[in-house]
């Protein structure tokens, strides 16, 4: 039951919700779950379920549908199922069950004993479809797959009886029947539903509820030969599963007419099916069925690859399940679709990681600097902030010695014009250390590359501050050589150059960006990320939020995934908005 202040009215919250993470605002969904809360339509019950195919990854849409029923359940004190929607086990591994599993516990939810899968109820599915049958409302059909479909008709043009839809119940049954012993190849007869095939919604025109499939089921084996359709399945799961409202995207917004007359025809508890817009992001693609093929094509490393909309790819890339949904929540439930900017989920990871990841100093691409007047043998421990959004964090020591890295883009021989980092004979501050100034510049005498600064430091300023209170306008970050540590750093970039890659004609692999990924094998780091554990996130000062990786990273190579870099376009736009 739900919670209720003294007056009687709604009471919401969630016990994974806080100050950073708002409980979500009052949408459709909601309000219709309110409604039905005050009628006591279901008896005060709100139990909710997702039900993937194990046929794929999750990805970033599956985690705005899983943050809104699991979250609606949550908020109102009920319940929420895991179901499996196993009905075609030619595309199905328990691999991406074991990883959907995964995926959402890793998301902050826990189904508790309320996993399920719609194999659990083949025998009781078989049985509705004997009753329909029996009630004249089914019948096996023998069109062939391009038959049935001139059969259907068009969107203007109403379809035609099957010659076989007058079949007599008696023999519908026998040969129902004879399907399910296996007497029949595949494709030789379906069950289809007796509806109206000049029905405006073509759903409606006599839908098939079962076919013939010889597939080796991962949980049931060869027990099947015959397998009921997802729209056959899905209602009759969240009936017998007691569901109260049947949370799905807006692409089975036409299905509902089905759900409901599968069950009215029954005569069985009937839930109520809701539809909201799904999940689209711009320079991205959101389907199973387009991710396998980047994937088996092999233009991504796998389904985590950190490029990958998939969670587990973001869960790579360092992404937090926090700032999941938070994004979730920002973007709010609508009944229309609509393309989100990938820069709201950047700016939701950006917010997240910049309370909670430590800073670190990183170089990516290293310039070698001598400072000349700096004792050789000598090093300094310098305290540098951990993190100055918390100060609970605390502070660290770096290294600071004679010989350094810096960033290679940091320095400029003939620097433009607003250029305020370094450059012969300009002065700069080096973040937590001293004020340098370049003195001299050694290039390669074959390419003319500068490969190594001469500089001199002014003692006075330890901690980056000048006591005779002289400005500068550039502060570089750096590292010891002597101290640094190697590592990798891996840069993404979006997937594809186009905002929408599925518009046109074209392939939409045809959009894809060469320039997704850069690999960075010289980089140096602060020795403070010995042992980083995989997985652990931190913000490289002045360059981005990265993530050790999970699967290539050891003590013995460190391997970065940038996350996000730290410029966040969607802050400007909404502050633009605001104004």
């Amino acid at each position: 039951m739900r919670d209720t202040d003294e007056k009687g009215k709604n009471k919401r919250g969630s016990d994974r919700t806080s100050k950073a993470e708002p409980a979500p605002s009052l949408d459709f969904v909601r309000t219709i779950v309110e409604e039905d809360l005050r009628t006591n339509k279901y008896g005060g019950r709100v139990h909710t379920r997702f039900p993937p195919e194990p046929n794929g990854y999750l990805h970033i849409g599956h985690a705005k549908a899983i943050w809104l029923s699991f979250g609606v359940a949550t908020e109102y004190g009920g319940l929420y199922n895991l179901r499996f929607d196993d009905t075609n086990p030619s595309k199905e591994e328990v691999e991406y069950v074991n990883s959907i599993q995964e995926d959402i516990r890793w998301l902050g939810f826990d189904w508790g004993d309320r996993l399920h899968y719609a194999s659990d109820y083949f025998e009781q599915l078989y049985e509705y479809a004997l009753q329909l049958i029996k009630a004249g409302k089914a019948y096996v059909d023998s069109l062939s797959a391009d038959e049935t479909r001139e059969y259907r008709g068009t969107l203007t043009e109403p379809g035609r009886n099957s010659p076989y839809r007058t079949r007599s119940i008696e023999e519908n049954l026998d040969l129902f029947q004879r399907m399910r012993a296996g007497e029949f190849e595949d494709g030789a007869h379906v069950l289809r539903a007796k509806i109206d095939m000049a029905s405006p919604n073509i759903i409606m025109r006599d839908p098939v509820l079962y076919r013939i499939l010889r597939a080796t089921h991962h949980r049931t084996g060869d027990k099947w030969c015959i397998y009921p359709l997802y729209d056959f399945t899905h209602c009759l799961s969240d009936s017998i599963e007691g569901i109260t409202h049947s949370i799905c995207t807006l692409e089975f917004e036409n299905n509902r007419e089905l759900y409901d007359w599968v069950l009215d025809e029954l005569n069985v508890y009937h839930p109520q099916q809701i539809e909201f817009a799904r999940l689209n992001l711009n320079y991205t693609v959101i389907s199973k069925r387009k991710l396998l093929q980047l994937v088996e094509e092999g233009y991504v490393s796998g389904w985590d690859d950190p490029r990958m909309p998939t969670l587990s790819g973001l869960r790579r890339r360092g992404y937090t399940p926090e700032s999941l949904r938070n994004f979730c929540s920002l973007i709010g439930v609508a009944k229309a679709n609509s393309i989100v900017d990938v820069a709201m989920l950047e700016y939701s990871i950006r917010e997240d990681l910049n309370k909670r990841a430590p800073r670190v100093l990183g170089v990516l691409r290293p310039l070698r600097v001598v400072i000349d007047n700096y004792p050789e043998d000598q090093v300094e421990e310098l305290e540098a902030i951990n993190n100055p959004e918390d100060s609970s964090m605390g502070t660290r020591k770096v290294p600071f010695s004679r010989v350094l890295y810096i960033e290679r883009e940091d320095f400029r021989e003939d620097p433009p014009r607003k250029f305020f980092r370094l450059a012969p004979g300009r002065e700069v501050r080096l973040r937590y250390a001293y004020y340098i100034t370049c003195v001299d510049v050694v290039k390669d005498e074959k390419t003319g590359e500068v490969i190594e600064l001469h500089c001199t430091y002014d003692p006075e300023t330890r901690g980056g501050w000048a006591p005779d209170g002289r400005k500068v306008k550039g502060t570089l970050h750096w590292v010891s050589a002597a101290h640094a540590l190697e590592a990798e750093v891996r840069q993404y970039d979006r997937l594809f150059v186009k905002a929408n890659p599925m518009e046109g004609d074209a392939d939409f692999k045809t959009h894809l960006n060469p320039n997704s990924l850069e690999t960075l094998t010289s980089c140096r780091v602060e020795p403070s990320l010995a042992g980083a554990a995989p997985g652990s996130r931190y913000q490289f000062e002045r360059q981005g939020y990265f993530c050790v990786d999970s699967v290539d990273s050891s003590p013995e190579k460190l391997v970065f995934n940038r996350t996000v870099a730290l410029r966040d376009s969607w802050a400007k736009i909404e502050r633009a908005q605001k104004k």
